[in-house]
């Protein structure tokens, strides 16, 4: 039976406890052996940042070995130090553990312990700046959903924990148990540790202009058509020129940059459903092979090829 230990203590949020839990719970139900054990520093009822409360958590001292240590986060570890007792709970609760994981801010526990010196992780997106500051000795990845390096494990936020639980029943009892526990929560098999935070069209800010609105949301909606400078222009009735300043204007960025990380976007996607290099340059309107291998290297340092066998979790179509 694998007992993984979810620290949580005051201010916690609560879907980094109840999120991954549910994971478990659910792989539970299918067979798998998990024990799920709920630790806050002192024991008892830890109030979370929703004001609901947790009830009967075991104190740290008396939790006894772990196999899996995952440090919930909360919005205050991203703004003031953790607290010794927090800290004294997580070091002792990590010794025992043969893995360690955090949730969204419950990264800074561990970087404030030193495990992650030296070492690549990731936290949610708002607070991956202050923790590569506060911490230079580990290599943050502010876009990653989750990162692992050695036994641990860090993930983004929030529903993030999720993805992260999932990672774990795959590494302990292959996909299959992974994909079963995912249909029955209703959410992906898994998206990928590597996949972004948040895509193009996410982060993008809302265009001020009408017209630029309708512009972006036809590119969205097909990345493959022709999105030429000429043919945008044309769309919009205005000139290659206006248009130009209208994208520098409200979202900082040519039109032609812009196009190219919406079919870069749509390009990794389809690599992880599993689709070649050369269907997903096509369907993503990036064109060839080449103009797909230079996108990557540009934007993510890496190649489809390498992107595909290092982030793809589940079997790719014939």
């Amino acid at each position: 039976m694998t007992r993984v230990a979810f620290l949580a203590f005051d201010g916690v949020t609560l879907l980094d406890v109840s999120g991954p839990v549910e994971v478990l719970y659910q792989a539970q139900r299918l067979g798998r052996p998990y024990t799920p054990l709920l630790v806050s520093p002192r024991g008892g009822d830890v109030t979370t940042a929703s004001g609901l409360a947790l009830a009967g958590t075991t104190a740290a001292a008396d939790a006894g070995p772990v196999d899996t240590l995952v440090v919930a986060g909360a919005d205050r570890l991203a703004d003031e130090s953790a607290g010794q007792e927090l800290l004294a709970a997580a070091a002792t609760l990590a010794e025992r553990a043969s893995r360690v994981a955090s949730v969204c801010s419950g990264a800074f526990v561990l970087a404030e312990l030193g495990l992650l010196d030296g070492r690549r992780a990731t936290t949610h997106w708002r607070h991956a700046r202050t923790l590569a500051r506060r911490y230079p000795l580990v290599r943050v990845e502010p876009d990653a959903l989750h990162v692992r390096d050695g036994r641990y494990v860090t993930s983004a936020g929030i529903s993030a924990g999720i993805d992260l639980a999932l990672a774990l029943v795959e590494d302990d009892h292959g996909a299959d148990a992974a994909r079963e526990a995912a249909r029955e929560l209703v959410v992906f098999m898994q998206r990928p540790g590597g996949q972004s935070q948040f895509s193009t069209a996410l982060a993008t800010p809302p265009a001020r202009s009408g017209l630029l609105r309708s512009l972006t949301a036809s590119v969205l909606a097909d990345p493959a058509a022709d999105h030429s400078l000429p043919a945008m222009a044309a769309a919009a009735a205005v000139s290659p020129r206006h248009l130009t300043r209208l994208f520098q204007a409200e979202l900082n960025t040519t039109p032609a940059r812009w196009v190219e990380r919406v079919r870069l976007d749509r390009a990794q996607q389809l690599l992880l459903d599993g689709h070649g290099v050369t269907a997903a340059a096509h369907r993503s309107g990036l064109g060839s092979d080449e103009t797909l291998r230079r996108a990557f290297a540009r934007h993510l340092g890496t190649t489809p090829t390498d992107y595909r066998r290092r982030f793809t979790t589940t079997r790719p179509r014939d």
